[in-house]
């Protein structure tokens, strides 16, 4: 057995796993990702008599986190061959992958997981869930509805109202939808960068090149990224795909423009079902009746679904991120108990004074409490609180422990919408 990671020129040589693997991603959607997306990405691999039996991949972007930005990785592709599995390989490559990933400095890696059950023994926690929409063809006049307002005749009245006051206001109306090209990346990146990006305290960094590479990766699936303009003016925009039915993801338009997103999304409904009419031959009504919608607005989402898990890689940079109000002051001390990433496992003292909103990070001999890398992950992120935690196996937490914590800000608005 031999573990290592591959040159860039050899990254076309997992292609055949990846195949076998993920027999359901299309040749087209393989054809972009192994001619874009393994460009600058990192590849490891366990190969058995010179062939690849195993891998896994690190995709790097970008994150903010409070304001910073750093390095991260997205893990993905991980793979054994069926008569390869149950060895441990899995786990190699993530052990080798951590450790070089906390070489650089990376504060935590994240991925969207097949089943939480895989992860969650190397210490990945979820930090994020999605809301999902549905956009559905009403009954009565076939246009789409939000199925979390159901249609009916009190909501089109209501519908018709909001969109006259819209109007009067000088928002909405005389909307035109246009799919984006890789010259609109810049404009993307704007618009959400002016728009949207103070919502979050984590996301990933949305430059022209990432929705360069967004508008490729849409096409790779017969889709795109879809642009709605008022006057030449970029008002929202939305990415879909059309290789299985129309599916929409993360839905980004202006105070007032969402009946346009509404009308927008018809008609691109309503163009793709002409073109499934002209492939199939087939006559008759074949428009789709549900769309899906990911990361849509909460107010219009139907359901929720824990979607991406984050493990901590460098804790050091990551707790030097967090922030305090200012009207607070911290002084507390614990040891972490990290398994795979042994630097982590250390006597961490937070230290913070009254008027500034930096979190002071050293070392200590004196600990207050334990805490193990992954309900730490979860108290970071916002996903437990520390009475929550005190209860659990290999946590200790004294009250003032616990009190000092929940002084720190943490970081529950997190969004990754990234699929590759």
């Amino acid at each position: 057995m031999i573990l290592r990671r591959l040159d860039p020129a050899e990254h076309g040589k997992t292609r055949r796993l990846w195949e076998e693997v993920f027999p359901d991603d299309t040749k087209a959607f393989l054809d972009y990702y192994y001619y874009i997306r393994t460009r600058d990405n990192a590849i490891y691999v366990i190969e058995e008599e010179g062939e690849i039996c195993s891998m896994l991949q690190l995709n790097p972007y970008t994150v903010r986190v409070e304001g910073q930005e750093f390095p991260s990785a997205y893990v993905i592709a991980v793979a054994t061959r069926k008569e390869y599995r149950s060895r441990g390989y899995m786990g190699a490559l993530l052990r080798t992958s951590l450790k070089e990933m906390y070489s650089r400095g990376i504060p935590f890696t994240f991925l969207m997981p097949a089943a939480e059950a895989i992860y969650t023994p190397y210490d990945f926690r979820y930090i994020y869930s999605q809301d999902t929409g549905t956009l559905i063809r009403g009954k009565r006049d076939g246009a789409l509805y939000w199925k979390s307002e159901g249609d009916s005749p009190v909501h089109s009245e209501i519908k018709a109202e909001v969109k006259a006051a819209e109007l009067e206001k000088g928002w909405g109306g005389n909307v035109l939808s246009s799919d984006a090209g890789l010259w609109d990346a810049e404009e993307l990146s704007g618009f959400f960068e002016d728009n949207f990006a103070d919502r979050f305290q984590v996301c990933t960094v949305r430059d022209a090149a990432y929705y360069q590479t967004m508008i490729l990766e849409q096409q790779s699936e017969r889709g795109g990224v879809r642009l709605m303009r008022r006057d030449g003016a970029l008002k929202g925009f939305y990415a879909y795909a059309g290789e299985e039915g129309l599916e929409i993801r993360e839905p980004l338009f202006l105070p007032g423009y969402e009946e346009d997103f509404r009308s927008s999304a018809e008609e691109l409904a309503d163009r793709m079902q002409e073109g499934r009419q002209r492939e199939t031959e087939q006559q008759g009504d074949v428009s789709q009746q549900e769309i899906p919608v990911y990361a849509c607005p909460a107010e219009y989402a139907d359901r929720r679904k824990p979607l991406i898990m984050a493990r901590i890689v460098s804790l050091r940079k990551l707790l030097s991120a967090l922030k305090v109000p200012e009207e607070e002051s911290v002084n507390c001390s614990f040891a972490v108990i990290d398994p795979l990433i042994t630097e982590n496992s250390r006597v961490w003292r937070l230290t913070s004074g009254i008027g500034e909103t930096e979190l002071h990070v050293g070392e200590t001999e004196d600990s207050e409490g334990v805490l193990p890398a992954a309900d730490l992950t979860e108290l970071i992120f916002g996903r437990a609180a520390p009475e929550e935690l005190a209860g659990r196996e290999g946590v200790l937490l004294t009250e003032r422990l616990a009190g000092e914590l929940k002084k720190i800000i943490t970081l529950s608005g997190v969004c990754f919408n990234e699929i590759v």
